[in-house]
């Protein structure tokens, strides 16, 4: 392939969705203003018996002046509104209530734009490639884009390919912005009969507009990175044939809130998905705790929806997040909530924890480099990171006729650009565990879980980790020579996978 010069061109979000491929929180609005005091309704979370009665808490509601606009019986959870900023407090106790919390941060505004932030610099480093190059022929049989994917060639999914079906049967579940049907390395593989958007209140709308990418490519960039297909134009996906179902759960302002999480859930459980990814973390807070009863409520419901899925044969993989935290020690919180209104600057311990990333039944991915290097963004961790994958590194360079370091895959409007995040990272998995899924349609989630963490190949720790050359460590690893720190149990690889 003889590449042209790559064209630079920013790839902008607000709010948290892509707080996942960015590295910088959204900045805290000016002069919030209370829900109830413009007459807009707050939402609330109620969290009712977990099987039946859900009724008497419907009945709760209504009595404490608020509305039912989303029922989840099978979860004994409800999605509320009402313009009493005192509700969860009032309906609290009530006959069949065991759990209430705002849903949102009841002063919401958009966070207004002063200057450049520092996720626009960060997104300067990326780019996208000139338009011709996605359908040239390439000299040896690959995808005209193949070149520039050091990151299936980490994971040895091109020899996967050549060793298996390719997904072929399998369903992946974008929970994401939408992706785009159009898109030539996508379309023959998104099934749009199952594709539904989840942004209205929590509430299923399987209408074209209510799936599809409005305000972001991020969802197409991370189905890309899944499921492009291997058909002689642009690239190919970890399991280029397995069937793509969009979940839209990210609104136009980038924001993902509980409603909108739970509402995916419970949509791939009931709709036959066998691997769901989530490239975010739920809005407004970075951390939700057990010591706040708003965030507790929330925290149950999110946790009895992913209980959900894995009960009906889902496995749910996610983005371990972009802060560099190290997710098993106290981390130093000051940018919660995100969606206006002033911030808290507390330490978020024990009991508190990143939704929907560090619960139960989630397998949780940090990002690494094209030098299989843990990305100098993502979060780690003992014992809160399952397995690693290619995110990028706009630190590291790729041996690429590029040499860019971030992960290159599908745009809307049929471009191809390249993006750095733990975002990037988690669907390399979930396109794994696709592979993993095709090739042993008789495992359920549990086993694949267990497949995914015994087929990768392990990283030690490194020696130092100095990522930008002051002198310090930026991140301190555990595990010794197992990396289980930065890693979990290593990087995952696709030809493994699929012998």
């Amino acid at each position: 392939m003889s590449p042209k010069p790559l064209r630079l061109k920013p790839l902008r979000t607000i709010g948290s969705a892509l707080a996942l491929t960015l590295l910088a929180p959204a900045v805290a609005a000016a002069g919030p203003s209370d829900s109830a005091g413009t007459g807009d309704p707050a939402h609330f979370i109620v969290v009712g018996p977990q099987h039946g009665g859900l009724e008497r808490t419907a009945d709760s509601v209504r009595a404490a002046d608020g509305e039912v606009v989303q029922s989840w019986p099978e979860i004994g959870v409800l999605l509320a509104t009402s313009r009493d900023s005192e509700f969860a407090e009032a309906v609290r106790g009530d006959p069949g209530v065991r759990a209430a919390g705002a849903s949102r941060n009841l002063a919401e505004q958009l966070p207004e734009n002063s200057g450049e932030s520092d996720s626009e610099t960060l997104e300067k480093r990326r780019g996208t490639l000139a338009a011709d190059t996605a359908t040239r022929s390439s000299e040896d049989g690959e995808e005209p884009l193949a070149a520039e994917q050091w990151d299936m060639r980490m994971i040895n999914a091109d020899e996967a390919h050549e060793n298996s079906d390719s997904g072929k049967g399998a369903t992946v579940g974008v929970l994401d912005s939408g992706i785009d049907p159009e898109h030539p390395d996508l379309a023959a593989n998104l099934d749009t009969s199952r594709s539904v958007g989840c942004t209205e209140n929590g509430t299923p709308d399987r209408s074209r507009q209510a799936w599809a990418p409005t305000t972001s490519g991020h969802g197409t960039h991370v189905a890309g990175t899944v499921a492009a297909a291997n058909n002689g134009v642009g690239i190919s996906g970890v399991a280029p044939n397995a069937t793509l179902v969009s979940i839209k759960v990210v609104n136009d302002e980038g924001f993902i809130y509980p409603g909108s999480a739970i509402c995916g859930f419970m949509w791939a459980a009931e709709h036959g998905i066998d691997v769901t990814n989530s490239s975010y973390f739920i809005d407004p807070w970075y951390l939700w705790c057990q010591r706040d009863r708003d965030q507790a409520a929330v925290a149950e419901a999110v946790r009895r929806a992913v209980n959900h899925a894995r009960g009906n044969d889902v496995l749910n993989v996610v983005a371990a997040g972009n802060s560099n935290w190290n997710l098993s020690k106290r981390i130093h919180d000051t940018n919660s909530p995100n969606n206006g209104g002033p911030t808290e600057d507390r330490w978020a311990g024990n009991g508190c924890q990143v939704l929907p990333g560090e619960l139960p039944g989630m397998v949780t991915v940090s990002a690494v480099g094209p030098e299989s290097s843990k990305s100098f963004y993502s979060n780690y961790g003992i014992g809160s990171v399952d397995v690693a994958a290619p995110g990028g590194d706009s630190r590291q360079t790729a041996d690429t006729p590029s040499g860019n370091g971030s992960v290159l895959s599908t745009l809307p409007d049929g471009e191809y650009g390249f993006y750095q995040g733990t975002s990037m990272a988690s669907p390399h998995v979930a396109g794994v565990a696709a592979l993993i899924r095709a090739e042993h349609p008789r495992w359920d989630a549990r086993m694949v879980d267990a497949a995914l963490r015994w087929q990768a190949d392990s990283v030690p720790c490194p020696k130092s980790y100095d990522t930008d050359g002051d002198g310090e460590d930026d991140a301190k690893c555990r595990g010794g020579r197992t990396g289980a720190g930065f890693y979990g149990a290593g990087i995952v690889d696709a030809l493994k996978a699929v012998r």
